[in-house]
C-alpha cells in the first residue's frame, strides 16, 4: 500500500468535520482537529480557492462546503448503476453462504429483480434476472414496502384482497401491514413459501445516499435445507450484505 500523504490527510480531515457541522470558523476547525493555528488556516485557505470551502456569509468568519464537493458527489451518483453494484454485492454474499442471491427493486406493487447469483448446490431456486413477483407474496418485495407509510401502502393496495401464490401468503392489507411493521422495525423481511412452496427466503432493504429505499437484497433457500439456525446465520448475512450495497449506493448511515 502506497504511503499516505500527511497532507492530503489532513486536508481531508477538515473536510469531513463538515459531514457533522454546517459551518466551522477555523478556530472550531483548529480546536477538533488539534493542528497548529497556521496549518488550518493555510488549508482553510487552499481549500477555499479550490472551491471545496467557501465563506459561510458576508462578514462571516466561518465557512461552509463548496460547490465543487456537490459537482464530485453529483458526478459519483451518476456513474453509480444498482445493477452492477448490486451483482458484485450479491456475488460476494452468495460465495459465503452458497445460496442463491436476488437484489430486486419495487414497481407498484411488484418486485422486479435486477440482479442475480444462483446458489451452488444441485437443488437451489429457479429465477431470473428481469422476473416480475407480486411484492406482498415475496422477502423482497415486504422489505421494500416496509419502507412506506400506512397510507401509502393503504393506498397503493386499495381496498382489493390480495391475490395469492400459495397457501401461505399474505391476503388481506391488516396482515400485511402488521408484518411490515415488525420488519421496518427489525431490518429484515421473511418469506416462508409464501411464492413458492419449496421455498424460504430472509430479506433487507438498501438505502442511497438519500436515506430512501431504493432495493432490497435476498438470500433464497429450499425449504429442504431451511431450519432456524441457517435463518438466524442468513439474517445477519444479509443484513451485511444490505449495508455493503447501501454504502456503494452513497448510504452513510446517518439517514
Amino acid at each position: 500500500m502506497a504511503r499516505a500523504v500527511p497532507a492530503v490527510e489532513r486536508a481531508f480531515d477538515v473536510l469531513e468535520l463538515f459531514l457533522d457541522a454546517p459551518e466551522l470558523s477555523a478556530p472550531e476547525i483548529t480546536a477538533q482537529l488539534g493542528l497548529p493555528r497556521t496549518t488550518v488556516h493555510e488549508l482553510v485557505g487552499t481549500l477555499s480557492e479550490r472551491g471545496y470551502l467557501m465563506p459561510a456569509g458576508r462578514g462571516s468568519n466561518k465557512f461552509r462546503l463548496g460547490v465543487r464537493g456537490f459537482q464530485l458527489g453529483s458526478a459519483y451518483a451518476e456513474r453509480l448503476d444498482l445493477a452492477r453494484e448490486g451483482q458484485l454485492v450479491a456475488e460476494e454474499i452468495a460465495e459465503r453462504c452458497q445460496e442463491t442471491v436476488h437484489v430486486g427493486v419495487r414497481e407498484g406493487t411488484e418486485v422486479l429483480y435486477v440482479a442475480k447469483v444462483d446458489s451452488s448446490h444441485p437443488v437451489r431456486m429457479v429465477s431470473a434476472v428481469g422476473r416480475r413477483l407480486p411484492a406482498h407474496c415475496t422477502a423482497v418485495g415486504k422489505a421494500l414496502l416496509s419502507a412506506l407509510s400506512r397510507e401509502e401502502v393503504d393506498e397503493l393496495y386499495g381496498n382489493r384482497r390480495l391475490k395469492a401464490m400459495t397457501e401461505h401468503s399474505i391476503t388481506t392489507r391488516k396482515a400485511l401491514r402488521a408484518e411490515l411493521d415488525q420488519i421496518a422495525e427489525d431490518g429484515v423481511a421473511r418469506e416462508y413459501c409464501e411464492s413458492n412452496e419449496a421455498v424460504a427466503c430472509v430479506a433487507s432493504p438498501v438505502r442511497d445516499h438519500t436515506g430512501a429505499v431504493v432495493a432490497a437484497i435476498s438470500i433464497a433457500v429450499p425449504i429442504l435445507r431451511w431450519n432456524e439456525e441457517t435463518e438466524a446465520a442468513l439474517r445477519d448475512l444479509v443484513r451485511e450484505g444490505a449495508s455493503d450495497l447501501s454504502e456503494r449506493l452513497g448510504h452513510t448511515g446517518n439517514s
